[in-house]
């Protein structure tokens, strides 16, 4: 074979190979294309995980459901990596770290579980634009979406907790007034999470002249003999509970031990679920705890988690716990990260989306009583409205108690004041702004 033929052969063949490269190549690159990713930070080990396996169940779940019924967001399948925290702030970094770049456009948002992880990757959210949901718990301060243009405390904050737990045992006194000369206990969780209600409980305190005894409890919050001690001596009327894991049980036990009335004890929305109560068996009845976003029990979505998913043996844990407390908040949160990328869709179009685009559907989201009906959450979620100046979009709570068996939803929904809390949060903002030189945004021109 003459040299000219051979070569004409060598560039065929080379340009084939190349092209069969370059297709195989570009085949697993247009199947990312149609991906939306969500990193799922989830501790299922350690002294935390008899709450948080529950939670990330739940989520997990209702991510697998909207891909199994529904095709994925629009078209786009949804893709998740669980990444286990530990309930710890460094071991959280890394993860976020870890998981902000994958899929086609990063990191849809994050759910970082944990106040303390959430206080440390803020400051990293102006620089990665990834959305931060802390709904229900994180910094009080970030609803001023003006200055933390990140953070999505979704249906409300821990003052907002804190001050609907005030209201309510004034209420049970004939007024908040009637709060006066009485002494109000926080066992908390010496964490930022169970600081985070300080602030509003002392503002209180000098608005209605209660006494605010402040137990602190050292992580993970299995040894608490010296707290009741106290508790036995000073006998507060009232007892706050802002425990986490095993520490909410174990309060409760040692309520019991201490002769302490269940009646008269109050946890915020993390410490009112099935693991809470469960271990101090009978000890536990009359305990009370508000609940948000998500109650226990059964509906139309719940149905729908047990068709596609766990009928056919791809549910998340077991199917036993589907309906309880914190499965439902994680399967409540799940649905309104879904919703913010649909809402983000509208403006951005039926494709994969970025973070920065996705905080536009979070800061735009309308999810009313029609809505959540529809989504088959009825009963188990109140509405949520955002905008760029308010991340929470709702800041109500109902109270439940424990019967030895089950929670028992009261009637009555309690709101947070925002006549006292609204300076408080922009006070707050101010000051963080001023400290890390952030301009606020001006939300009249971003919209």
């Amino acid at each position: 074979m003459r040299q000219a033929a051979k070569t004409r052969l060598l560039a065929a063949a080379t340009g084939a190979l190349v092209a069969a490269v370059a297709a195989t190549a570009s085949a697993p690159a247009f199947a990312q294309a149609k991906e939306q990713f969500f990193p799922v930070l989830s501790y299922r080990t350690g002294a935390y995980a008899p709450n948080g396996v529950p939670f990330a169940n739940g989520y997990v779940d209702y991510l697998k459901l909207v891909n199994a019924r529904d095709g994925g967001i629009n078209g786009i399948k949804i893709t998740f990596e669980e990444c286990e925290t530990g309930y710890a702030t460094d071991r959280g970094v890394e993860c976020y770290e870890r998981l902000k770049g994958k899929g086609p456009t990063g990191a849809t948002l994050f759910h970082p579980l944990s106040t303390g992880i959430t206080f440390a990757v803020t400051d990293k959210s102006f620089t990665d634009k990834i959305p931060i949901i802390t709904g229900g718990y994180g910094r009080a301060d970030s609803v001023d979406g003006t200055v933390f243009g990140w953070n999505f405390p979704l249906g409300g904050t821990y003052w907002d907790a804190a001050d609907m737990l005030v209201q309510h045992v004034g209420k049970k006194e004939g007024g908040v007034d009637r709060l006066k000369g009485k002494k109000i206990a926080l066992v908390y969780h010496d964490s930022p999470y169970g600081k985070e209600p300080i602030a509003l409980l002392q503002e209180r305190a000098k608005m209605h002249g209660y006494e605010l005894l402040l137990l602190p409890v050292t992580h993970p919050g299995v040894e608490q003999k010296a707290t009741w001690l106290q508790i036995r001596q000073q006998r507060p009327d009232y007892v706050f509970l802002w425990g986490w894991g095993v520490m909410n049980s174990t309060s409760i036990k040692e309520a019991v031990a201490t002769g302490y009335p269940r009646e008269k004890m109050y946890g915020v929305w993390w410490s009112g679920a099935e693991p809470d109560v469960t271990p101090a068996g009978e000890g536990a009845k009359g305990y009370n705890a508000l609940v948000f976003l998500a109650s226990a029990g059964q509906g139309q979505v719940h149905k729908d988690v047990l068709k596609h998913l766990h009928d056919k043996g791809q549910g998340t844990g077991k199917k036993e716990e589907v309906g309880e407390v914190l499965y439902n908040r994680g399967l409540t949160f799940a649905m309104m990260s879904v919703e913010a990328v649909k809402r983000a869709q509208i403006k951005y179009g039926k494709k994969p989306l970025k973070g920065e685009e996705v905080r536009w559907g979070l800061e735009n989201l309308a999810i009313d009583q029609a809505a959540i009906k529809k989504l088959g959450f009825e009963g188990f979620m109140t509405p949520i409205s955002t905008s760029c100046v308010d991340h929470a979009g709702g800041r109500t709570a109902s109270m439940h108690i424990w019967d030895g068996k089950k929670w028992n939803v009261q009637p009555g929904v309690i709101e947070a004041d925002q006549q006292i809390i609204r300076p408080m949060i922009r006070a707050s903002a101010e000051k963080y702004a001023a400290e890390k030189k952030i301009a606020r945004r001006d939300c009249a021109k971003e919209q």
